[in-house]
């Protein structure tokens, strides 16, 4: 017999979800100058956040690294600035070399490469001395919103905020660490797969970041 759970609070769409969360943040008076949404699911978050706090949209781009013989389970992740974050316990745990990242770290550099130039206008405003707030469609194991974080401190944000529709109590734990805030419109102790929370949940394409960006600036 199969183990019960109650019903979880689902969004309708990203679109919805970031009009919840939008809401959510409104009441709080945040010092926010820019919103930032990671691709690619992210950004469609985010573009209703910054819609609701008016405040300029953009993105930071970043990439999960894939384990070398299960690319779909992430060991990691990085950055557009360079930042490398990799989880020390699961590559002992599953006995990878650091030799064994190079390849895959490597494509996901280039990867990087390309998607800053589809997701970066040329004019693009710096994060130096700016409060910004990142914001993702979910955060599951925290990983990829840490990287995010310890990026934009390095391009010199003077204040780093996460938020998110929906978040794992590990990943709030963890991203806490590193961030200013960390705000999440819903946080599951029994938290499962961030697609489980969204009654619509396809895979967002280039071609709708690149758009959304374009119409949020």
């Amino acid at each position: 017999m199969s183990e019960y759970r109650p019903m979880i609070m689902t969004f309708a769409s990203r679109q919805e979800a970031g009009q919840k969360l939008g809401g959510y943040l409104s009441g709080k008076n945040l010092p926010v100058d820019l919103v930032l949404g990671l691709p690619r699911g992210g950004v469609i978050v985010a573009a209703e956040v910054a819609n609701a706090l008016k405040r300029p949209l953009d993105a930071l781009v970043v990439r999960k690294i894939g384990h070398p013989w299960h690319r779909e389970f992430a060991v990691g992740a990085m950055a557009e600035d360079g930042t490398v974050l990799v989880d020390e316990e699961v590559l002992r745990r599953t006995d990878v070399q650091p030799a064994d990242l190079e390849d895959v770290i490597a494509e996901e550099r280039k990867r990087l490469a390309e998607y800053s130039v589809k997701f970066h206008r040329p004019d693009r405003p710096g994060l130096r001395g700016k409060s910004v707030l990142i914001v993702d469609d979910g955060f599951a194991t925290g990983a990829t919103t840490e990287v995010a974080v310890r990026s934009a401190k390095a391009q010199g944000a003077h204040r780093v905020l996460v938020a998110t529709p929906v978040a794992s109590e590990s990943a709030v734990e963890r991203v806490g660490r590193v961030a200013d805030q960390v705000l999440a419109f819903l946080t599951d102790p029994d938290f499962d797969a961030v697609g489980r929370y969204y009654r619509s949940f396809p895979q967002t394409t280039d071609a709708e970041v690149q758009q959304i960006l374009l119409a949020g600036n």
